[in-house]
């Protein structure tokens, strides 16, 4: 698709955050962007006699020849913008009120208000950004960590994109031969063996393969690593988390089930996200409220990427708690500590991350176990093409399933029209992550997520 599509559609929205600031940017794309621009904007030169990526100091002024603020506008000649098309962005003082009166002026021209995520669209349908690419934007614009940022960095920059391009490419000069093959039946000519289409489909679902086990990495990467802090009630779970965020975010006391709600926190470890779950001691209770906070503890535990299973070393092992996180998650996401050892020196048990929430001994000793536990043992490197997005996974999973039944149709000798199906609707559904291939569905579920002005 190229920038015809939008041939005589000018859309505008303001770019920056609604609020008080000292700036405000309002974004211009479409053919008549600048000639429109042209008709408000006062400066000493008109915006169409000059150069791409310029910026010009003026005036906006309306109808009535009325200032309306005193502006810097910077101005992007087609091919050359972010969206592909003519394009300018107009820094006004940070004034809500300034800013829509602008816009305002903008209606009454050619023009109409942007919709969520349309100048990415746009970017994305004017070639200038793959479709994988494009979904990064948002993850860039939400990143809250260097992990998270350099990780959308990466795949907006197309390391993904290039790899699944690739193996779309092998893809289809595979299928292509067998396909060939077809045309020259009568002839029996044979361009590839059934062992060497084997071979070439073994080779890209080992590609495939590595890159969908690097979806629990990149979901990380992405989403942050969900901790649950477990245990039985006033064994120091809310000290443990208020001694991680530095403050007293929940109430202590040594009076068991004070913690009633989920309380949700996050702290980042050398540059991960981790999302801390203070969550309410796991028993039964009478009180309809801590049975409530119980519950909501559970589906917790549930959906956890670790557990830090904590217990008191003052009292005796809690194995009933134990037992039930076993039956809710599994052992290898459970980190066993033992708080307050600052009341106890002798016989403390063989296995464990000893800490103590009032001193704060060996919690660098716990950061460093979760982190390695999270992290470290997936052996990848947010530098290297990694899945985190859920759509991706998807479309990897489906190419993979296919090339699986390219590979039975093989073992069962088919003819090579059910090889060549099976081959194409891999490649199809390769295409659909990096763009090749997409659906009004796909682009207006994947758009509608970002803010206007993006």
């Amino acid at each position: 698709m190229n920038s015809l599509l939008f041939e005589n559609d000018t859309i505008i929205a303001i770019a920056t955050p609604i609020g008080e600031g000292a700036i405000n940017v309002i974004r211009v794309s479409g053919k008549n962007a600048i000639e429109i621009c042209d008709n408000i904007f006062h400066g000493s030169k008109k915006l169409s006699d000059v150069q791409s990526h310029t910026i010009h100091y003026g005036k906006i002024v309306d109808s009535n020849n009325e200032i309306i603020d005193d502006v810097l506008v910077s101005v992007f000649k087609n091919p050359n913008s972010y969206t592909g098309e003519n394009s300018v962005e107009i820094s006004t003082h940070g004034s809500y009120f300034i800013s829509k009166k602008i816009i305002e002026l903008f209606l009454k021209f050619d023009c109409r208000l942007a919709e969520p995520g349309e100048f990415t669209k746009r970017a994305f349908l004017n070639g200038k950004l793959g479709l994988s690419q494009a979904e990064a934007v948002i993850d860039v614009i939400n990143s809250r960590t260097e992990a998270s940022l350099r990780g959308a960095r990466n795949q907006l920059d197309g390391l993904l994109s290039k790899k699944v391009n690739l193996l779309r490419n092998k893809l289809i000069e595979t299928s292509s031969l067998v396909e060939l093959e077809l045309d020259f039946a009568e002839e029996d000519i044979q361009f590839l063996t059934l062992q060497e289409i084997e071979n070439h489909i073994n080779n890209i679902k080992k590609e495939i393969n590595k890159l969908l086990s690097t979806y629990s990495f990149g979901k990380i990467l992405r989403d942050g690593v969900n901790v649950a802090l477990v245990g039985k009630p006033n064994v120091g779970k809310s000290s443990l988390l208020n001694y991680f965020l530095k403050e007293s975010r929940a109430i202590v006391s040594h009076i068991p089930g004070t913690t009633r709600d989920v309380i949700t926190e996050e702290i980042s470890i050398d540059g991960v996200l981790f999302k801390l779950f203070d969550t309410a001691g796991l028993r039964k209770s009478e009180n309809e409220i801590e049975a409530e906070g119980i519950n909501k503890s559970r589906e917790v535990v549930k959906n956890a990427d670790l557990i830090l299973f904590i217990n008191d070393i003052t009292e005796k092992f809690s194995r009933e708690t134990f037992e039930i996180l076993l039956k809710l998650s599994s052992e290898e996401k459970i980190i066993t500590v033992f708080n307050k050892v600052d009341l106890k020196k002798e016989n403390l048990p063989e296995k464990g991350i000893f800490i103590s929430a009032l001193t704060g001994k060996g919690i660098k000793s716990l950061l460093n176990t979760m982190k390695e536990k999270a992290i470290t043992s997936q052996n990848y490197s947010e530098k290297n093409a990694v899945v985190s997005n859920l759509r991706h996974y998807n479309a990897l999973k489906k190419a993979n399933d296919f090339l699986d039944n390219a590979k039975e149709s093989i073992a069962n000798q088919l003819s090579g029209e059910f090889i060549s199906i099976d081959l194409r609707n891999a490649e199809s559904s390769l295409g659909e992550i990096i763009g090749k291939v997409t659906t009004d569905d796909i682009l207006n579920n994947i758009f509608s997520k970002f803010c206007i002005g993006k």
